[in-house]
Order: structure tokens, then C-alpha cells, then sequence
């Protein structure tokens, strides 16, 4: 019989071959992935040399074009945070990976600081922002409301414990300050079209799966409005590349770039990007 609280059951196909299912959170809109890892197992699930935001290299198709993107993509995020009117310029990245973000954000005189808790991709971060980059318990000791921007690029549905990390952000950040957050939208035609070979899912590593009403409704519930979305037209493309390669055992650039242009089209008429940025301030009380 089908346990009716299961959305779908997903393989792991980048490292431990484990299946995991998909589960309704009580924020509807949410997906949970079930089990969850212990937390002192979860590093066990990041050992693959294929984890792109852990390293510099371009050894294949998939790192090239990720790389050749990203040039793009980071312009495009210092856009977006030099669009706001801040205090002084101080920006914390969390799950910053080799610290490309923070790095360019600094040579445009913001004040950066970074998290990443994985030791190799921490340690080529801080030699490109002058060791502004710690480890997470670090999180506990900053000061509150001294931050004008925190961003989370593809970071937000690793995190366990995710309610407790949203109070966190929320006292670090500064009363007129900016929540960026960016994750890949399960309402998508790409995430539709691939099921359960769709690679945004990522399980175990993607502890959370979101949609644009449960993230708004999430974040609602701890005093975070949201003010603006923003689509990340790439990740249809790159997303689909992985799936082809998930569901068919190779990668076909052309199926790929198909499914990825027609995800992005019906976008423009739905709004269900493949991935999408979101924008919080703090509600006023």
C-alpha cells in the first residue's frame, strides 16, 4: 500500500547508491528527505570528486561549463547585492564553498565574511579573501544585527536543522538588511519532466526540497518577508545536463539543452523557474 505522505523515492546516484524518500513537511510546498542523515554521517555523503563547489577543477564537460557560467553568474549576484542601499557593506556568505562570491564581492569593497564547513574548499576560500572564512559553530559567536546582506547560493537545503539556522539568520541580520537565498524550485518543468532523475533533488545532500509558496510560508513564520524572486536561467540547463546523465547512464547536451529551454519558456509564462532566487527583509512588528 502507498504511504500517501511519500511525493517520490530517490536514489543517490552521486556517491552511495542509498535510496531516500521525499516527504510533505508541515510547510506545504516543502519536501523533506527521509531518513534524514545523522549529522555526524553527512560528510560521509560530500566524498565525490564530481562536487563541484568543492574544487577549481575542470576535468570534464560538467566542470567546464559550470566554470565557464560561473564567470557570469558572479557578476550577476554582485549586481543584485549592490543594488541594495547598505550601511557599510557587510556581506556573510554562508556555505561559501572555494569563495568566488566573497572574493569578488571584495574587490568591490564590501566587507565579507564566509562559512563552509568543508576543510579543502574552506581553505582555497581563505586564501582569496584574506582568512575571512570559519567554520560553522563560528555562527554562534557573531555579533547580531552586523550584517547589510547574508546570502546562501545553493546552500539552504543542506542545512539540518533548518528552522533553527532561519532564527540565526534573522539575528545576525540588520534591520533594513537583505536575506538572499537561493534553491531549486520542485515545481519546475525540468524537476517535473525528470521525476525522480531529476538532479536537484541531490538526496541525502538535499535535506530540503522547496517551492515558491512553502519557502514564503517558511520564512513567514519566523519574521522574514518576502520581497522580490529572481529566475537563475542556467540551472535548467546545467540541472538537465546531470539528469540526462542520471537517467539514460551519459550526458546528452542536446536533450539537455531542450528540456532545459523549454523549462525556462514555460517559466516565463508560470514563474516555476528550475532554481530561483529569494529576497527577504525582516517584518515589521
Amino acid at each position: 500500500m502507498k504511504n500517501e505522505n511519500i511525493f517520490l523515492n530517490i536514489k543517490d546516484h552521486s556517491v552511495s547508491g542509498e535510496t531516500f524518500d521525499l516527504v510533505y513537511n508541515q510547510f506545504e510546498g516543502v519536501l523533506e528527505t527521509s531518513p534524514q542523515p545523522k549529522k555526524e554521517n553527512l560528510g560521509y555523503y560530500y566524498k565525490s570528486e564530481d562536487y563541484i563547489s568543492h574544487t577549481d577543477s575542470k576535468r570534464n564537460l560538467l566542470e567546464q561549463v559550470y566554470h565557464l557560467v560561473r564567470k557570469s553568474a558572479l557578476k550577476k549576484k554582485l549586481a543584485l547585492i549592490n543594488s541594495f542601499k547598505t550601511e557599510e557593506k557587510t556581506l556573510l556568505d554562508i556555505g561559501c564553498g572555494t569563495g568566488d562570491f566573497l572574493e569578488t564581492a571584495k574587490n568591490n569593497n564590501w566587507h565579507v565574511s564566509g562559512i563552509e564547513p568543508d576543510e579543502n574548499a574552506r581553505e582555497i576560500a581563505n586564501s582569496k579573501t584574506n582568512n575571512a572564512v570559519f567554520v560553522v559553530k563560528e555562527l554562534k559567536h557573531l555579533k547580531a544585527q552586523s550584517f547589510d546582506i547574508i546570502t546562501l547560493w545553493h546552500v539552504l537545503e543542506h542545512l539540518p536543522n533548518l528552522e533553527e539556522h532561519i532564527k540565526m539568520f534573522n539575528y545576525l541580520l540588520k534591520p533594513s538588511g537583505k536575506l538572499i537565498i537561493a534553491v531549486p524550485n520542485h515545481k519546475s518543468y525540468d524537476a517535473e519532466y525528470y521525476k525522480a532523475f531529476w538532479a536537484a533533488y541531490d538526496v541525502p545532500r538535499h535535506l530540503w526540497h522547496f517551492s515558491q509558496n512553502g519557502i514564503k510560508r517558511l520564512f513567514k513564520n519566523h519574521d522574514l518577508d518576502l520581497v522580490n524572486t529572481k529566475p537563475m536561467l542556467f540551472d535548467a540547463f546545467y540541472v538537465s545536463l546531470l539528469s540526462e546523465k542520471y537517467k539514460k547512464g551519459f550526458m546528452n547536451p542536446f536533450i539537455a539543452f531542450w528540456i532545459g529551454l523549454r523549462s525556462n519558456l514555460k517559466a516565463k509564462r508560470s514563474g516555476e523557474y528550475s532554481s530561483m532566487i529569494y529576497v527577504f527583509k525582516k517584518a515589521k512588528n
